[in-house]
């Protein structure tokens, strides 16, 4: 008698097993698997294992990517692809001109243009009377940097004998990644007296952009590729850097130990004025968009500025929290310049 009450005890037990786990498979998100092109300064993000969890525990969706320029990404073969999340809303206008609106848009990240260098180099610019520091943060003057670029002033000129050639911003390709086409939209309304250019204004001032970057040679097509050999290759070859305030913060996060052996030499340098790049994610189908509004979790745009630098409507002005601390991020942005319209950009992209 008692081993058929044992008996029935114990089958009554594994049904409500059985029961329980089929009941929180029903309640578990359906697995949806996305694929489309992302921006290379965005990978770290996308393969932080805390937003994977988040993205498969709460919305099911396992996300896979291929890595292109925002740029490039546009006339790249969209067969199979959900999604495009390129690094501004010029490749968003360019989509448009190409096919038509996406299915959807929207912008989930933010991070302004910064100038990456060394010390020695900004102790020059700041003799020069180009940069400054306010409250720990580095400012660069950029109507006076760009009169240096365009006079072909050499780095011995400016104080430093020990760098070879004349003074120039490396940065990524205009025409094929946004970090590049983003600094040249900058450089451009800096020519035109700090006015945002416009299509009657850019004949003056195009030629003067071209012979800037004329003189910077062969150009990375990646911003974080640009960023990695900035690291790696030292002030020698690479003196002074555009790319996004994002890359320092996520690379002291992700790397610490790295961090500590370079942070006396690396500086990070907000030009004055400088430029938003938009982070936008164009959905191209019913999972693009899931996706999308996935990455809208309130726990994930956290991680996007705490561990990788991303400034997301929660965290435009991110007064107090430890990133800002760490690296000696600003605060907030105040001189800031607008991109020229699509038009112009279009303009510049193609005689760059």
């Amino acid at each position: 008698m008692k081993k058929k009450v044992l008996g029935l005890i114990l089958l009554i037990v594994v049904m409500g097993a059985i029961g329980t786990v089929s009941l929180l498979k029903q309640n578990m998100p359906k697995e949806i698997r996305v694929k489309g092109y992302l921006g290379g300064e965005k990978i770290g993000f996308l393969e932080d294992a805390e937003v994977q969890e988040i993205l498969e525990e709460k919305y099911g969706i396992a996300a896979d990517y291929a890595r292109a320029g925002s740029l490039d990404m546009v006339t790249a073969d969209l067969t199979g692809m959900d999604y495009l999340f390129p690094s501004s809303s010029t490749a968003l206008e360019y989509y448009q001109d190409l096919h038509g609106d996406p299915r959807r848009s929207e912008i989930l990240l933010n991070t302004p243009i910064v100038l990456y260098t060394h010390k020695m180099v900004l102790d020059a610019f700041q003799k020069q009377g180009i940069a400054e520091e306010r409250e720990g943060v580095w400012y660069l003057d950029m109507e006076k940097l760009t009169e240096l670029l365009e006079e072909g002033a050499t780095w011995e000129e400016i104080g430093l004998p020990e760098l070879y050639g004349t003074v120039s911003v490396d940065t990524t390709d205009p025409s094929r990644s946004n970090s590049g086409n983003m600094f040249s939209a900058l450089l451009a309304n800096v020519l035109n007296g700090g006015e945002v250019v416009t299509v009657q204004s850019l004949p003056d001032i195009l030629p003067r952009l071209q012979k800037i970057f004329e003189n910077l040679g062969y150009m990375e097509t990646s911003s974080s590729d640009l960023f990695s050999q900035f690291l790696r290759m030292g002030v020698g070859a690479k003196p002074l850097i555009a790319g996004y305030e994002s890359q320092l913060i996520e690379y002291a996060a992700e790397n610490p130990e790295e961090w500590e052996t370079v942070k006396g030499d690396i500086r990070m340098v907000y030009p004055t004025p400088t430029v938003w790049s938009s982070h936008v994610l164009l959905a191209l189908d019913e999972k693009g968009d899931a996706f999308t509004d996935a990455l809208m979790d309130e726990e994930i745009q956290e991680l996007a500025w705490e561990k990788h630098g991303f400034r997301t409507a929660e965290y435009l002005a991110p007064s107090g929290t430890k990133t800002v601390t760490l690296v000696g991020v600003a605060d907030s942005l105040t001189q800031i310049t607008q991109i020229p319209t699509y038009e112009v950009m279009r303009e510049i992209i193609e005689n760059l």
